[in-house]
């Protein structure tokens, strides 16, 4: 966790993003609906904080990612980068712009290119930025394995030839080749071993004080980004329904969600575990193609009345720093 939190200026301001995915049948490809990935998300990102993404599977995290990043182009919305607005740029402009905003891809088995070695992969960012040539981006390489605690001896070699927790390095020390001052971690940790998460989370911490980092750490595992963030931000449906800073989310949820989210986190005190009440959601998550009205997450809420169905919430200041999307959230305070 970062800690120069006295510093309250806003790197990453969203507002209202939307991400649908067209639906498209028939010999014309007609569109007949749309995956609502992302629908109408806001929050900020302050210089030097690690903002936790929460949320099960399909929620929209890794979209709400990619679209801040433009890999994908918004359907609606605002996301403005140090005070440029993302959206309005093209072509070289964004290029230039993606030197100070990086990410490190879930899956490091998909993300690396097999035919290339590991010296070129870390190297080929400051190639295509032109920002070292020659021996000078041998330098550079192996600078960088050096920080993500890999030998530089290594720079040969190819992917397959590394574990996961390796390889994920790799995707670490090429996210950091450009010396970004925003870095998206899309669920680094999801696909490796246990014992090699709390590695990768604790260099990405590590890294994070020597470079002045910002982070937006997206990830499933509610304990693992209870380490890392300053703020968490819980994701539902392709809204996020809850805000507030680690501890607070932690001690007083105010979202019914959230507070079934935690209460299938494991602590590791048996008797403080046996006596907490399990929440168990009914129902499945309904599609983001067919979104339920009102509320998103009506359908599955122990507290839901007929208004939830009728208009949807707003994404409201309940307590200072502290947002949620509830009608009843008072009840919990």
């Amino acid at each position: 966790m970062s800690t120069n939190n006295n510093n309250n200026e806003v790197l990453l301001h969203v507002e209202n993003l939307m991400m649908h995915f067209p639906i498209r049948r028939g010999v014309f490809q007609r569109q007949v609906g749309a995956v609502r990935a992302v629908d109408g998300v806001s929050f900020d990102v302050k210089r030097g904080e690690t903002l936790g993404l929460v949320g099960e599977s399909g929620c929209g995290k890794s979209t709400t990612g990619r679209t801040i990043l433009q890999l994908y182009k918004p359907t609606a919305g605002e996301v403005e980068f140090d005070g440029v607005n993302l959206i309005t740029l093209k072509g070289e402009q964004m290029r230039q712009m993606r030197r100070k905003i990086q990410m490190i891809f879930q899956d490091p088995y998909a993300s690396l290119n097999p035919r290339m070695t590991v010296g070129q992969l870390v190297g080929e960012p400051l190639m295509v930025h032109s920002v070292a040539t020659g021996a000078e981006i041998n330098e550079r390489v192996t600078h960088l394995l050096e920080t993500v605690k890999l030998n530089p001896a290594f720079a040969s070699r190819y992917p397959h030839e590394f574990s996961g927790g390796q390889r994920q390095r790799i995707g670490v020390a090429r996210a950091l080749a450009l010396q970004p001052s925003f870095v998206i971690c899309d669920e680094p940790i999801s696909a490796l071993d246990v014992s090699i998460q709390a590695q990768v989370v604790n260099l990405l911490e590590e890294l994070q004080q020597q470079f002045n980092l910002t982070y937006l750490f997206i990830a499933h595992d509610l304990s693992m980004v209870k380490h890392i963030s300053d703020r968490i931000a819980v994701m539902y449906l392709g809204v996020i329904v809850e805000l507030a800073t680690r501890d607070e989310l932690h001690a007083k949820p105010l979202h019914p969600y959230t507070q079934a989210l935690l209460s299938a986190v494991p602590i590791p005190d048996p008797i403080a575990d046996s006596k907490r009440e399990r929440i168990i959601l009914k129902g499945d998550v309904p599609s983001p193609a067919n979104p339920p009205s009102g509320c998103r997450f009506r359908t599955r809420c122990p507290i839901a009345e007929g208004i939830c169905a009728e208009s949807r919430p707003d994404f409201r200041e309940i307590r200072p720093g502290h947002f949620v999307a509830c009608f009843f959230a008072e009840r919990y305070l």
